[in-house]
């Protein structure tokens, strides 16, 4: 689907109104950096680029609709659950804090690719329930991983281990691995590459696999037959180290099919080594070590240190190659990139220097100058972020025929009966309503409609299905 609005765009605003209005299915990488539920207010120093930015990250009922929580029971039972658990154990506040996000990441799923990917960033305080909630709006098989992020070093809290990570829940597709390789550590490569030669620093690794074999990868080779021992042949003819082979030492290896004869080739070229009880060992080289995907603890990436360039003072300022390391793998050259939370616009300027379309959406116009700020000292001529305060009007509905037009088939559907009182009613009494009102962000389209008795929908009035049920 193509997006309703143009790369470069930022809105000031509640990002719940602008999401609503995005088209289905448009955006192909989501990046949030919400508020923790840290119990904390949070402001830039005076005299930083980021000056005059704060915000409070303390949360109680009054902070949120919470009859959005009685529209999750309609719209997705699980996220529904999630929050009357945290309720439960933990009280209001988590409660509070857990419905603004449930919202909010509903709609981020409705505006994300079935391609997409998104990240949540958050800390050990709401993590857990976040990363249920995230199971229950975009489903478990979507869950790729729970990150670790080591932002600051030792760190004394009294009574407990010190508290140095944040989390990254990923959900989505699989990361493009070879866009995120980082160098092998000196201790990797010496704990590893032990040996050398001609070539450089090699390992010394298996040519057998677990399990006997009836075929030829169970027939003696060089006087030596793994089956003595309960394996078989595994000679590498898939994978980097493969590709490298045929690319750098026997052109034409990975076309040979013989098992036997592949290892006559690994043993001419001297890929092979044998031990002392004369067991065929094979040469890994480090020259063609791609290097490694990061595991899910990422401990090589700083915070923004007091004299980096990139600093603005933003509170809660991330990295350019935190987010730098998140674009490349979940996205290409091309690619919209939204951040909903995107405060002093890290996350617009990493997408940016990167070749992707992005936007992004914050309470504070300051994202808007801050990102302007940042691009033009990379760019020079820079013509500037579209700023916007409306949010963008649906066009993936199609021309939509006046929402009354669907009074009869909605009269058959609920077999007319009232959705607001449950009282069977005769035609001409039954209204069509907007279960979420059109001010709210709201269309005519289908699935937001239903029948009212003329009585329930003047008391309703331009409430929601889920506030007018509470005063009821």
């Amino acid at each position: 689907m193509t997006a309703n609005f143009a790369s470069g765009t930022i809105w000031t605003g509640d990002n719940l109104a602008v999401l609503r209005g995005m088209n289905d299915a448009c955006v192909d990488l989501i990046y949030l950096d919400p508020p923790f539920n840290s119990n904390r207010t949070y402001e830039a120093p005076i005299g930083s680029k980021a000056a005059g930015a704060a915000f409070k990250d303390t949360w109680t009922l009054d902070d949120v609709d919470v009859y959005e929580h009685g529209e999750m029971a309609d719209r997705n039972p699980a996220a529904y659950a999630v929050i009357e658990a945290a309720r439960q154990a933990q009280g209001k506040s988590m409660q509070s804090y857990l419905i603004f996000m449930a919202v909010r990441l509903l709609e981020m799923r409705r505006v994300l690719k079935p391609t997409g990917s998104v990240y949540l960033h958050c800390d050990d305080t709401a993590a857990h329930w976040l990363r249920v909630l995230m199971d229950g709006l975009f489903s478990k098989s979507a869950f790729r991983n729970h990150l670790i992020w080591k932002r600051i070093g030792n760190h004394n809290d009294g009574g407990r281990f010190g508290r140095t990570a944040d989390h990254l829940l990923f959900y989505g597709q699989d990361i493009h691995r070879n866009a995120v390789r980082i160098p092998l550590s000196d201790q990797n490569v010496a704990s590893k590459y032990r040996h050398s030669d001609e070539r450089g620093a090699y390992s010394s690794d298996d040519l057998t696999g677990p399990g006997v074999s009836d075929g030829e990868a169970g027939t003696a080779w060089q006087g030596w037959n793994p089956t003595d021992i309960g394996r078989h042949w595994s000679v590498p003819r898939t994978g980097d180290y493969a590709r490298w082979i045929d690319g750098s030492l026997i052109h034409g290896y990975l076309k040979e099919d013989g098992i036997l004869k592949r290892l006559d080739l690994l043993h001419e070229a001297g890929l092979i080594l044998f031990t002392s009880k004369g067991t065929p060992r094979l040469k890994r080289y480090l020259e063609a070590n791609p290097g490694q995907v990061p595991p899910d603890v990422w401990v090589d990436i700083p915070p923004v240190n007091s004299q980096a360039r990139e600093r603005t003072g933003y509170p809660t300022q991330k990295p350019l190659a935190l987010l730098q390391r998140i674009i490349k793998a979940s996205s290409d050259e091309g690619d919209l990139v939204l951040d909903p939370f995107c405060g002093c616009a890290t996350t617009l300027v990493a997408a940016d220097r990167l070749q992707r379309q992005w936007a992004g959406i914050d309470l504070s116009p300051l994202a808007i100058k801050l990102v302007d700020e940042r691009i033009a000292e990379e760019r020079g001529l820079w013509g500037g972020a579209t700023a916007l305060t409306e949010p963008p009007k649906r066009t993936d509905l199609g021309e939509l025929p006046n929402y009354r037009t669907h009074r009869h088939r909605l009269y058959g559907e609920q077999e007319g009966v009232c959705v607001g009182c449950k009282t069977h009613f005769p035609f001409r009494v039954m209204e069509v309503d907007h279960i979420l009102p059109r001010v709210k962000g709201g269309t005519d389209h289908p699935d937001n409609l239903q029948l009212l008795c003329s009585g329930c929908n003047r008391s309703k009035g331009g409430r929601t299905m889920a506030e007018w049920r509470a005063t009821q």
